[in-house]
């Protein structure tokens, strides 16, 4: 016999009332009383929030400590020294003219003249970590210039790009903050300030002037965490609320501190018409009253005794301490603020205590997975890519680099393998025979070692080269190729 269930209608649908019970976060009862959970789509929940998040991350990145050290160590691990390119190309001479080209380029990279692309990089990632994304525009440049290749970038803050406009073009195009986009939903344009809408010294300077620049030539850099989101969010948004409180609790804690470090004193003595004059403990003479009928402070010296009149009793402030659950309560939030950063504790507040290698190891490579996911999904894909598509153009077009078949066969010399700086061993010895050990079991190949290190395989082996013949021409011999003999954990320690 079949089994009916009562239903539900929910904007038009027919549901079954027992799936929605299945789930005690759809309940609606007593506990769920003001659980505020709307269900708008990411734009409308985020485009709105935009200013505040972005002026409240930089305020909090400038002001708190921990704050700071999120950004700081994220950008340090993302990018380090830089993401570099590796052509894929065959041809050795060709290879050895690209690297020697891109090099001559990254210094000239910056428009700004302050970094070269590797350090624009490191700007671009604190930009997306603090404020959520960041705009790069392509700008092709004079032959004149002088140039390596006539190509540099200009690092642009959110504020260019209004979050704020939404509207319809005359050619039937539509503008979502600030980006527009053709019917069938392709980025062709963005429509940006000449200058920083909110930074004073540009006024009067065309802040209020939008101008459509081609998508071709603008790079949005964020990171996208729901289908279809249109801007980024501050990395720091989820525990801003908690990093405000949690300072202001410090701060207060510290002025507890030090005002419990002031060592006070206070003279209590019987009303004038109970006793004798008072006078000085120290001159002996009668005491002067000030104008609101007080005696004078005595100030405090290191190493004296006072004497006190008669009748004179003194008590000293004991203003509370911090508490002994300072310590523990400290510890738990920043851990929660670890976890809504998506960094770990240890690295956000330094605090090693009670870690061990092993955990050390665990934990970092948690983290630098989460790292190498922004490293190749962001900023190789939306940055590193088409930043060496337009330069390899521009090198063509200039005659910078000539390869007369580059119409035919592009996407073959536009294929590269982006590296980012290697990770730190955590053991070196035991590391390094890890690494040798799969080399020689054939489950990996000694250029892709030397690459995970950050390093070009063929420019290791050419200083290799170099060494050994210099050290032969010397008559010196370095055992390189020696075996290092493994050592237990205990050692190692």
């Amino acid at each position: 016999m079949a089994r009916h269930y009562p239903t539900l209608t929910r904007n038009g649908f027919v549901l079954p009332s027992n799936i929605k019970a299945s789930y005690e976060g759809a309940g609606e009862g007593r506990r769920s009383t003001g659980w505020d959970a709307p269900d708008n789509g990411v734009n409308s929940i985020n485009t709105p929030a935009l200013r505040n998040l972005r002026s409240r991350s930089r305020a909090a990145v400038r002001n708190d400590p921990y704050a700071f050290n999120v950004i700081d160590k994220r950008v340090s691990n993302l990018i380090g020294t830089g993401i570099n390119p590796r052509p894929k190309t065959e041809d050795h001479e060709l290879r050895k003219l690209l690297q020697e080209l891109w090099e001559d380029w990254v210094d000239e990279s910056d428009a700004d003249e302050r970094t070269d692309f590797y350090g624009q990089q490191a700007l671009i990632a604190r930009t997306v970590e603090t404020s959520g994304e960041c705009f790069v525009r392509l700008r092709p440049r004079s032959l004149d210039d002088g140039l390596a290749v006539p190509f540099q970038l200009q690092t642009l803050a959110p504020e260019f790009v209004p979050h704020d406009k939404f509207e319809t073009t005359k050619t039937g195009n539509i503008i979502r903050a600030g980006i527009e986009f053709t019917p069938g939903g392709h980025r062709v344009a963005y429509w940006m300030y000449l200058s920083h809408p909110r930074d004073a010294s540009s006024l009067n300077a065309g802040y209020n002037q939008l101008v459509r620049v081609p998508a071709a030539q603008v790079l949005h850099i964020f990171e996208p965490v729901e289908p279809g989101q249109l801007r980024g969010v501050p990395r720091l948004s989820p525990v801003l609320k908690r990093l405000r409180s949690l300072d202001n609790y410090d701060d207060a804690v510290l002025f507890r501190q030090e005002v419990a470090n002031l060592f006070a004193g206070f003279i209590s003595r019987p009303a004038p018409d109970a006793g004798p004059v008072p006078r000085d403990p120290v001159t002996g003479q009668p005491l002067s009253l000030d104008r609101d009928g007080f005696t004078p402070m005595v100030a405090l010296e290191p190493g004296t005794m006072q004497e006190l009149g008669p009748g004179e009793e003194v008590e000293f402030s004991k203003p509370p301490d911090a508490g002994n659950n300072y310590p523990d309560f400290m510890r738990q939030q920043l851990m929660a603020a670890a976890a809504g950063t998506g960094t770990p504790y240890e690295i956000l507040t330094g605090d090693m205590r009670e870690v061990n290698d092993r955990a050390l190891r665990v934990v970092l490579t948690e983290f630098r997975r989460r790292l190498e996911q922004l490293q190749f999904s962001v900023y190789v894909h939306q940055l590193c890519r088409p930043v060496r598509a337009a330069w390899m153009d521009m090198a063509v077009l200039s005659g910078a680099l000539v390869l007369e078949d580059y119409a035919q066969r592009r996407r073959e010399y536009l294929r590269t393998r982006w590296v980012p700086q290697g990770w730190a061993y955590i053991q070196p010895v035991q590391d390094v025979q890890a690494r040798r050990m799969e080399v020689q079991a054939g489950f990996a190949s000694r250029s892709e070692m030397v690459l995970r290190t950050g390093y070009d395989a063929e420019t290791v082996d050419a200083e290799n080269a170099a060494d050994l013949t210099r050290a032969t021409t010397l008559g010196l011999n370095y055992n390189t190729l020696d075996a290092v003999q493994p050592i237990d954990d205990k050692e190692q320690t």
